[in-house]
C-alpha cells in the first residue's frame, strides 16, 4: 500500500502515489529503447542514410526520457496526517504549488466516503472545524476503501482516548 501508519508520540499517516516503474526500471527502459532503436541502423553503417535516421531515434529516446521524468515529477505528492496534542493536522504537498494544511480538534473529526459524486469513485474526506478536505485522492479505488476503514478505526480510537470533556 502506498501509505504507512507510524505509531509514535504523534500518530502519523503518510500517503504517497504508487510508482509502478522504479528508477532502476526507468534506466532499463531508456537503455532498451535506445538499443532497440539502433537495430535498424546496423545495416546502414558506413552509409549516409545512417545520419538521416539517427536524429529521429535519438529524438524518440529523448521524448521517452522527458515523458517518464514528467511522470515522476507529477507524482511528487505527499500527504501526512499527524496528531499534535489534541489537534489532528493534515498537510498536503502537491507536485507543484504551495503546501496546504488543515487542522481540527481530533475529537470532532469525521471520515466520510463518497461512493459517487466526487472527483473519483469512493472519495475519502475528513470533516471538522467547518471544513471538508480530501485525503488520498491519488490512491487507487481499493486503496481508498482500505484507507477509509483504517481511518475510521484510528478516529474511533482517538475519540475513545480523548473523550468529549472540555470540548
Amino acid at each position: 500500500m502506498p501509505y504507512r501508519w507510524t505509531d509514535t508520540d504523534e500518530t502519523i499517516l503518510t500517503l504517497w502515489p504508487h510508482r509502478s516503474l522504479p528508477r532502476r526500471g526507468f534506466a532499463a527502459m531508456i537503455l532498451l529503447a535506445f538499443t532497440l532503436g539502433t537495430v535498424p541502423l546496423y545495416g546502414l553503417l558506413g552509409t549516409v542514410f545512417l545520419w538521416g535516421l539517427l536524429p529521429f531515434i535519438l529524438a524518440m529516446v529523448a521524448a521517452l526520457w522527458w515523458g517518464l521524468e514528467r511522470s515522476y515529477r507529477d507524482g511528487d505528492i505527499l500527504e501526512q496526517l499527524r496528531l499534535q496534542g489534541d489537534q489532528l493536522v493534515l498537510s498536503h504537498k502537491p507536485a507543484r504549488g504551495a503546501a496546504k494544511e488543515w487542522a481540527c480538534n481530533s475529537y470532532w473529526v469525521r471520515a466520510e466516503m463518497h461512493v459517487s459524486g466526487g472527483p473519483v469513485p469512493f472519495y475519502v474526506t475528513l470533516t471538522g472545524n467547518g471544513r471538508t478536505v480530501e485525503i488520498g485522492a491519488f490512491l487507487s479505488e481499493d486503496e481508498r476503501k482500505a484507507l477509509y476503514g483504517e481511518l475510521q478505526d484510528k478516529l474511533a480510537e482517538l475519540h475513545a482516548r480523548t473523550g468529549p470533556e472540555g470540548r
